[in-house]
């Protein structure tokens, strides 16, 4: 994320930071409709204004074309937070808060500035591909997140539930921090043809998997990252995390 931040990232790894969302939006959206009648969901269900599979579905469109589903690469991290999501979606609806919280308000807050650099980053055109970070249906962030957070304050639990979440919200934390390492890991795979395919990418022509050499799911990895170096991202995120509050 701190070299996301910095403009250093390549279309191979926007790309499959997408196939990931998909995974996991795809798993949370699908847990939230079907909990939609739950008394510690109904509160914070905004699938007009939050749902983002129809964004990813034609950011990943524009990338892969009409095959982007048997195109798509998931890497492992993404497919472990989509089974979390499905697992808390069945047994504990009432841990979903920490996930929806931790996900969509997180992108709300930094979505604007992510999509800015993301389109200067790979030199996109008319936000073709971009439309992960655009929440048309929000006409204003700030007045819509404390909207949500007093949603949210109005779920009752037991005090035993409060501790669950919280517990929860860490967990959230750490699969995204899981993802995050494991797209870091796929720095390596990245084709030494990316400027040249970044060149020619275009709203007119579209890149296949074939042109950009997708990484392949990395199945059984482990994180190269320094153990310093990942609770310096953890610490990153948690401070981002708070600048969604001073929000």
């Amino acid at each position: 994320m701190l070299s996301y931040q910095r403009g250093r990232v390549t279309l191979q790894q926007y790309k499959l930071l997408l196939c990931s969302l998909y995974k996991i939006y795809e798993a949370l959206e699908e847990v939230l409709d079907s909990n939609a009648s739950h008394d510690a969901v109904a509160p914070i269900y905004f699938p007009q204004e939050l749902s983002r599979l129809p964004a990813l579905r034609s950011d990943l469109q524009h990338f892969y074309g009409r095959g982007w589903r048997e195109q798509m690469q998931v890497p492992d991290a993404a497919l472990a937070y989509a089974q979390r999501l499905q697992q808390v979606g069945r047994e504990h609806p009432e841990y979903l808060v920490a996930h929806v919280y931790t996900r969509y308000l997180g992108d709300l807050s930094g979505g604007q500035v992510l999509g800015r650099i993301t389109q200067r980053s790979l030199g996109l055109q008319d936000g073709e591909g971009l439309s992960f970070f655009s929440f048309p249906n929000i006409s204003s962030p700030k007045l819509f997140k404390q909207l949500y957070r007093s949603r949210m304050n109005s779920i009752t639990l037991t005090e035993e539930q409060r501790r669950a979440v919280l517990e929860e919200a860490n967990t959230a934390f750490q699969l995204n921090i899981q993802v995050f390492d494991e797209l870091q890991e796929c720095v390596s795979c990245v084709s030494e043809t990316e400027p040249a395919v970044r060149q020619r990418h275009s709203p007119q022509t579209q890149s296949t998997a074939a042109d950009v050499g997708v990484c392949e799911p990395l199945q059984g990895s482990s994180s190269l990252m320094p153990r310093l170096l990942r609770t310096l991202l953890g610490v990153c995120v948690l401070l981002a995390v708070g600048m969604v509050y001073a929000f």
